[in-house]
């Protein structure tokens, strides 16, 4: 009897047992595989081994709230069918200056019921800028999602646009400044004007359908055109991926303009740097420099970004294009440590580089930006403000200020490398679970829990 049965069960038993061998070797090939380099998105192993908390990478971390567009602005408020003239919007700086102007501008057209002319980009050589709004947005796409919210037009009537705007500045008003109150009267009476306007206005007073010309003027109607968007696009995708955009600030003329003082700096960036303060930006010293470094005041430096990024468990291995303009100082303290770093001088061809504008090259980091895997910024600036808060509209998360004033206090009560690094991934970790890792106009983004 078992001598008969014995085939059969050795013949069933291989059949049984096959597929279990296939699944074990399956399995095992793949985790015994050798790994590549530390993923963007992986924990690295020697964060894991030295981290106080269950995930050292701060993009692991679960998010408790995140910001979302309002859906109240999403539908326009229709304007009143009658105009009370037309206003030019006269914008300064670099593009992210004069974006947050043009911004400011589309709530005010539409405060005072005017028609908004195209606004006008100063020509700026500060900035080795001569381009205009047509060269850097698409007009076309700009009228058609402001409509509306604000009417828009390419030209004015012949008897109006024979004659210069009366020029309305606003630029130095500072707290409540009542546009209906001090700029309408002008407007009613010239029936065109130009202005740019004031910088510190608070927009949380005005009413509802400016608000919301306000969010939908910035973040839905501004896209660049055909040609910049091209090359933006070919940028973008030589970058090796995934990647992390860094906004990285210690140029000379914004180091001198924070009037703090830096030890150890190379020779040839303190000469630069000398040459940026001339004489009127003195360097703090005593108590008041260590207040104004301890209120978050004093650009971090690429050697202090770099240790803050190993503290947020983002692996030196991690690719990063560099969002920046030239003459960055100090640069190796970060390259020696993140050393895959990429640039739109390094992407691009010499020829194309080197014909563009002040405004292209940033509107290419712009772009860059707004579509990275994460974006990180070390000084919340206009171009800080625009790409965090772009990305917040498409739903990329993966965003984050680093904090000056975190660094600059825990340094002051004498923490450093363990101790420190930890400090800074209480810190970063709170802002960026609660979503607070960027700031955004509250009028126009609301709060999700999660």
């Amino acid at each position: 009897m078992w001598s008969t049965a014995a085939p059969w069960c050795a013949h069933h038993r291989i059949r049984l047992l096959a597929p279990a061998i296939f699944v074990v070797s399956v399995l095992f090939f793949f985790l015994a595989s050798p790994r590549s380099s530390p993923s963007f998105f992986a924990v690295p192993a020697s964060s894991r081994e030295h981290s106080p908390v269950k995930s050292r990478l701060i993009w692991a971390q679960r998010r408790v709230a995140e910001w979302r567009p309002c859906e109240w602005w999403r539908t326009a408020i229709p304007a009143p069918p009658t105009r009370n003239g037309y206003i030019r919007i006269d914008c300064y700086g670099g593009l992210n200056q004069l974006r947050r102007d043009l911004c400011d501008g589309i709530a005010v057209a539409r405060l005072l019921n005017a028609t908004m002319v195209l606004p006008k980009f100063e020509v700026a050589a500060y900035w080795n800028e001569s381009s205009g709004f047509a060269d850097v947005f698409d007009v076309d796409y700009f009228i058609e999602q402001t409509r509306g919210y604000v009417e828009v037009v390419k030209d004015i009537p012949e008897e109006i646009s024979l004659k210069e705007p009366f020029h309305v500045d606003c630029r130095k008003r500072k707290g409540h400044f009542d546009y209906v109150e001090t700029v309408l009267p002008a407007l009613l009476e010239y029936r065109y004007i130009s202005l740019t306007p004031a910088m510190s206005q608070r927009k949380d007073r005005y009413p509802s359908y400016a608000k919301a010309s306000y969010c939908q003027g910035c973040y839905n109607a501004l896209q660049l055109n055909k040609k910049v968007e091209a090359k933006a696009i070919e940028l973008l995708e030589a970058i090796p991926k995934p990647f992390l955009s860094l906004h990285l600030r210690f140029e000379p003329d914004m180091v001198a303009y924070s009037r703090c003082e830096y030890r150890g700096l190379s020779s040839k960036s303190m000469e630069a740097l000398e040459a940026a303060r001339g004489q009127d930006r003195n360097v703090l010293t005593g108590d008041a420099a260590r207040l104004w470094r301890n209120r978050g005041k004093c650009p971090l430096t690429p050697s202090e970004t770099a240790f803050i990024l190993q503290a947020l468990g983002i692996p030196t291995e991690t690719n990063i294009y560099l969002a920046a303009g030239d003459g960055l100082m100090e640069l190796d303290g970060f390259t020696s440590v993140y050393k895959n770093m990429y640039t739109k001088s390094s992407l691009l061809a010499h020829e194309d580089f080197e014909r563009m504008h002040g405004n292209t090259k940033a509107a290419l980091d712009y772009y860059v930006s707004v579509n990275s895997d994460a974006y990180v910024a070390t000084f919340f600036g206009n171009m800080d403000k625009m790409v965090t808060a772009m990305r917040t509209v498409q739903g990329l998360q993966k965003t984050l200020v680093l904090s000056r004033r975190a660094f600059a206090n825990y340094t002051a009560a004498g923490l450093a490398e363990d101790q420190l690094a930890k400090a800074m991934w209480d810190a970063h970790r709170e802002d960026y679970i609660m979503g607070r890792g960027s700031a955004l106009p509250e009028h126009c983004f609301c709060e999700l829990k999660l």
